[in-house]
């Protein structure tokens, strides 16, 4: 399947099809200098498929993690384009999760002030949510994504048959963005999911569906000024979780966690037992109330002493509430800790 994304001169296709890894010179423009980035988490042969496709292949292999996500390794990345010779009329291709896409973005956008960047994800959760939208950035000093930008991949290519080596967790935490997306927007999809005996089996459809509902978001609001914020739901709280137990924890996994406090009672007598069905995690760890509290404070968006949170009053639908973080505390209370 084709999924055009309309952004005028920045459109691009999102093509979902399985064994597409194996043909990707059928839809990417590799006779040129090709910076392949992946890291050690990856099967090696995903990479190696599509260097084997390119004319001229530079492969950095970078170490799996949040951590990787840095100045350093956005330096390395940019120090290899250099050392190699790219110019403008060259490319990058991410080969990985979440972590590479955004690291492998903003070098594609940063150097000689943007080069073509195509994304390649391999994991659930960058398939259904961050390989589409072009939000690419590093962490520091750790704050996630705190230096970035909006620069669009001219191509996604999704192969559903990468999902085959990911462990459950790892698929669990893709799903949590996909029941992001239908909580706060698609009563329907969120059901499909609800409903599965194995919402696993019914992977690519699910896939199908996030990604039309990000395709929606994103051409309505491109750089976040409005309706994109809503896909931000479970973020606020689930970026502190990140933050201090990233150790603990995967991104999706402290999404599901951040959901939990940002709907009503209905909303999460639902989302438990989806939640534990999928394999993921339903109550907090033990650490201070306050302190994480003060970690989502320095979320980037926060404004002031006021913070901007979606929550989700019924299935399918959103609010955005601007409250003082004294007031986040109060949507904590109750049986989300251990």
């Amino acid at each position: 399947m084709i999924l055009p994304l309309s952004l005028g001169e920045r459109s691009y296709d999102i093509v979902v099809r399985r064994g597409v890894l194996h043909q990707a010179s059928e839809f990417l423009q590799l006779n040129r200098k090709a910076l392949i980035v992946t890291d050690d988490g990856v099967p090696a042969e995903y990479a190696q498929t599509v260097a084997a496709q390119c004319a001229t292949p530079v492969l950095v292999t970078l170490p799996q993690g949040e951590t990787t996500k840095s100045m350093a390794c956005f330096e390395l990345l940019c120090r290899t384009m250099l050392e190699h010779g790219f110019t403008r009329t060259d490319c990058v291709v991410a080969v990985g999760g979440g972590v590479i896409g955004d690291l492998a973005g903003f070098a594609a956008a940063s150097f000689m002030r943007g080069i073509d960047f195509y994304n390649l994800p391999t994991t659930l959760l960058s398939q259904v949510d961050s390989s589409i939208g072009g939000k690419v950035a590093i962490d520091l000093d750790g704050v996630k994504n705190i230096v970035g930008a909006f620069y669009q991949p001219k191509k996604v290519l999704i192969d559903p048959d990468t999902l085959a080596s990911l462990d459950p967790r790892h698929l669990a935490a893709g799903m949590a963005e996909a029941v992001k997306m239908s909580a706060t927007f698609d009563k329907d999809l969120f059901e499909t999911i609800e409903r599965a005996d194995d919402p696993y089996t019914i992977v690519e459809d699910i896939i199908i569906g996030s990604l039309k509902l990000k395709r929606m978001v994103v051409e309505q609001d491109e750089k976040e000024q409005g309706l994109r914020k809503v896909l931000n739901f479970g973020h606020t709280v689930g970026h502190a979780v990140e933050t201090l137990f990233g150790d603990q924890y995967f991104h999706g996994e402290c999404v599901a966690l951040g959901m939990l406090p940002m709907c009503n009672y209905e909303v999460r007598r639902r989302l438990i037992p989806l939640f534990k069905r999928l394999g993921l995690p339903t109550v907090y760890p033990e650490c201070n109330k306050t302190q994480l509290m003060m970690v989502a404070a320095h979320d980037k968006k926060a404004d002031g002493f006021d913070i901007t949170v979606v929550f989700v009053p019924k299935i399918g639908e959103y609010e955005m509430r601007k409250i003082h973080f004294d007031q986040l505390e109060t949507y904590l209370e109750g049986d989300l800790w251990k």
